[in-house]
């Protein structure tokens, strides 16, 4: 029985909140950039969080939480994963437990690769541990992308110290081969550097797509990866500060115990409840009616870019709820998006911050209602005429 689907709040409700989505932009905007959703709440997160709120529940968190337990069956249910709860810790958010990693697996100036296109942050979260970002793209393979082993190979051979990898991708929505991971860590052991994989957008693998937790994938893995993951994107929770950073071995584990335990401190105490009520299988449900919609979307974007701008090229995204957009054939320039905001108002993410490789693209935000999604790709349609006479205009000096 198929679930069913969760329909996203109205617009004027979604405007009476004060998150980043809804306050960056004057009202005339539709936003699609920043990766919020425009649904309600689960319902076992929303009575959750009323619990605490009752009880004056808003101390600090606790030494020990049922979240590592709650994790550990949501991966057994949905990917068949055995992950250890004794080899979990918590944090803030996915960013900071990469940092958190980072610091203590390289050193000052060690290369880090990573997968452009790919989550803008990431350039940071190197850099402000202490390394420096190495570019190995993603390859296209005509019908979707992969890892690039050959040149992350070649990086490896040249000296880069970790690899930091985003599975399910952000922004193309690719969700990596078991095979291609395994080959990564293999890889990986063989010339003694560790894998951080950002799982956040895992809970949100449609049903015709494969997700394996990189830590899952093999042998190799198990040895040398760390995973980061939260409920915050699948859910919508990222204001209330959790996640997970998990092992598999006795050498990594002990990495993470050596974390001062004000890592662990910073989760919140909201975010902690949300997450164990959020992986809990009575969410189970929820999630299942919001892939439901999320295919709907994914579909409806095709579509809707057939129809009125022909010439973009899209792939359905096999996870999550961000579409990759290449409007290059458009002529709107490496940065199309600002075009869109100036002249159709619609905030849609910039190509050119995932990487030299998002140049002409965008990112569409399609975790919201269909009449939005339609009505963001029919402005920006309309407004085709302008957008095209204005970059015209720049390129001529007038």
């Amino acid at each position: 029985m198929t679930a069913a689907p969760i329909r996203a709040l109205p617009l004027d409700e979604l405007r009476r909140r004060t998150s980043e989505k809804w306050r960056e932009y004057p009202d005339d905007v539709l936003p699609l950039f920043v990766a919020e959703t425009d649904f309600p709440l689960a319902p076992a997160v929303t009575a959750a969080l009323e619990r605490a709120v009752r009880t004056g529940d808003t101390g600090y968190v606790a030494s020990r939480t049922p979240l590592a337990e709650a994790y550990a069956g949501f991966a057994s249910r949905r990917f068949g994963w055995a992950a250890e709860p004794g080899r979990m810790r918590s944090t803030a958010d996915v960013s900071m437990g990469i940092v958190e990693i980072l610091r203590r697996v390289i050193r000052a100036g060690d290369r880090v690769i990573v997968n452009p296109p790919i989550y803008p942050p990431f350039f940071d979260l190197v850099q402000e541990a202490g390394g420096v970002a190495q570019s190995v793209p993603l390859r296209d393979t005509g019908s979707g992308w992969e890892l690039d082993l050959d040149g992350i190979r070649d990086a490896l051979a040249d000296g880069a110290r970790a690899v930091l990898l985003c599975n399910p991708h952000n922004p193309t929505g690719s969700v990596h081969s078991a095979a291609s991971l395994d080959a990564l860590a293999r890889m990986a052991e063989q010339h003694g550097v560790v894998v951080i994989s950002d799982e956040i957008h895992a809970p949100l693998t449609q049903p015709d797509a494969v997700f394996t937790p990189f830590l899952a994938s093999g042998e190799a893995a198990a040895r040398i990866g760390y995973a980061v993951t939260s409920a915050s994107k699948a859910f919508n929770l990222a204001g209330l500060k959790c996640a997970l950073m998990i092992t598999a071995s006795d050498a990594t584990t002990a990495v993470l115990r050596s974390l001062p335990i004000e890592v662990e401190w910073r989760t919140g105490q909201f975010g902690m409840l949300a997450a164990v009520a959020a992986f809990s299988p009575q969410s189970d449900d929820w999630l299942d009616g919001l892939l439901v919609t999320l295919d709907e979307n994914r579909r409806l974007l095709a579509t809707l870019l057939a129809q009125h701008l022909p010439e973009a090229r899209y792939r359905m995204p096999d996870a999550g709820y961000l579409a990759w957009v290449d409007l290059t054939d458009l002529g709107w320039g490496p940065n199309p998006a600002k075009q869109i905001l100036r002249q159709a108002r619609v905030a849609l993410h910039f190509g050119p911050a995932f990487g030299a490789e998002g140049a002409g693209h965008v990112r569409f935000n399609i975790g919201t209602g269909p009449e939005i999604l339609a009505e963001a790709v029919e402005r920006i349609a309309r407004a085709r005429a302008s957008i095209s006479a204005a970059v015209h205009e720049r390129a001529a000096g007038l």
